[in-house]
């Protein structure tokens, strides 16, 4: 690590690191990057988990970074360059005995090398130079780890190790140890892949994205379970936000009139500026939010969110639909908490369907502005949530005018990217015309937005 060489390729490596963390969102400054230099000079790379932790903690400002960390990490510090330094045995049952050897045992440090043999031995894919070459998905469904928990669980009973767990917490104990191997197949198929196409290269594509960057459409059960426990989170910083634009709101602005009058005194130099002073007054707030199909999961979670923000507002109102229309307030207001079980109650208990279940928006805006007139006023600002997919129905444009006549501003979040606006059956170019429409696919869009059009 002394000779130039080394420390060169070493400071390439963590500006790497730092490059590929801000690609993924990470805000990283000068000062953090300088901070983590002098820790790796200090740590140095005998002990990598050390060094590992010691990046972690000058780099990043919170736990929920781990997750685009760790694997980062991994690609820019890998374990081991290369393959192993013999063949692994390609004895599919061999390798598996081994596995449930270690799982028993709780040998990490064996797990990780047998990680190392499963991909050699069965990831391996291609024969062309440019090919990847190397999958962990491949790897995972020929061994299939998951298949282990009862030898596993057997094995620790008949050893009495397992005196101290109920058969329950047991099971618990051997997915964790199946999950911890089924990571290091992927780091190793992912380092093995990053020695072919460059570091760079997989450290930008073969890494998830942090859940705030994570589509909503695209969101599966896990993210959409780490979505609901930023909500919380995410709306008490939002409202320090909204109060903080309130505040600065609150000052007015300059009365230009009275200022000039008042600078006569001066002979004419404007000394004292005067300002109009605004009457503090919540803004109402009504959502119209689209709960069919892979678009419920974002309207679910902007509803919770919202609801969090309820201080915010004189009076929050929320209307679901598919291709009817009904409130669906009360729900929120008593605990409605989880977004699968939002979306189950919002279904079972509500009338947002007709005689079919595709969406209608057409049909849905026109039964608002009939049933709901009073919902919508010159204090009132309208956000719909939806994609604007009308299933070739009428997109009912008067009603959509109704509403915004009414409402003191409407805008729409559509979760889809601005390039699929219009193509097959989406009306959100006709929509746009009328109102003021915004592409929100994630978490980090939609904070910035309602921070932005949220009325203060």
């Amino acid at each position: 690590m002394n000779s130039p060489a080394a420390q060169t390729g070493i400071a390439e490596r963590l500006t790497g690191l730092v490059s590929a963390l801000r690609g993924h969102g990470v805000r990283i400054g000068t000062g953090e990057t300088v901070d983590a230099a002098q820790a790796l000079e200090a740590l140095g790379l005998a002990d990598r988990e050390r060094l590992r932790e010691g990046l972690a903690a000058t780099l990043l400002h919170g736990e929920a970074q781990r997750q685009v960390f760790d694997p980062v990490f991994d690609v820019y510090f890998p374990r081991r360059v290369g393959g192993p330094e013999a063949r692994a045995d390609t004895d599919r049952e061999a390798l598996r005995d081994r596995l449930a050897a270690a799982l028993a045992a709780n040998d990490e440090v064996m797990t990780a090398q047998l990680a190392v043999d499963a991909v050699d031995g069965f990831g391996g894919y291609g024969s062309s130079p440019g090919s990847d070459g190397w999958s962990s998905y491949q790897t995972l469904e020929r061994l299939r780890p998951q298949t282990l928990l009862a030898r596993v669980r057997d094995t620790l009973r008949a050893q009495n190790a397992a005196s101290g767990f109920t058969d329950r917490l047991l099971e618990d104990e051997i997915r964790r140890r199946i999950e911890v191997f089924r990571r290091q197949v992927a780091t190793e198929a992912r380092r093995r892949v990053a020695e072919r196409r460059g570091r760079d290269e997989i450290a930008r594509r073969a890494v998830a994205p942090t859940s705030d960057r994570v589509d909503f459409l695209l969101a599966g059960r896990t993210q959409l379970a780490e979505l609901r426990r930023a909500v919380h989170p995410l709306a008490r910083k939002l409202a320090t936000r909204l109060a903080a634009r309130r505040r600065r709101a609150a000052r007015g602005t300059i009365d230009l009139r009275r200022t000039l009058r008042g600078s006569l005194s001066t002979g004419g130099v404007p000394m004292h500026p005067v300002l109009r002073r605004r009457r503090p007054v919540r803004p109402e707030l009504v959502l119209l939010c689209d709960v069919s199909g892979s678009v419920a999961g974002f309207s679910d979670f902007t509803m919770l969110l919202v609801q969090a923000l309820h201080d915010q507002f004189s009076k929050v109102r929320v209307f679901a639909f598919i291709n009817r229309v009904d409130e669906v307030t009360g729900l929120l207001v008593h605990g409605g908490t989880d977004p699968q079980g939002l979306a189950a109650r919002i279904r079972s208990e509500t009338t947002v369907t007709g005689w079919h279940d595709s969406s209608d928006y057409g049909s849905a805006f026109g039964e608002f502005a009939e049933r709901y007139p009073d919902a919508v006023g010159p204090r009132t600002s309208v956000f719909v949530l939806g994609d604007a997919r009308t299933n070739m129905s009428d997109p009912n444009l008067a009603a959509v005018r109704r509403i915004s006549e009414r409402a003191r501003r409407v805008h729409w979040l559509n979760p889809e990217p601005r390039a699929q606006w219009g193509t097959g059956d989406s009306a959100a170019p006709d929509y746009a015309g009328l109102l003021e429409m915004y592409e929100c696919r994630n978490v980090r869009q939609l904070s910035a937005l309602i921070t932005r059009l949220l009325p203060v």
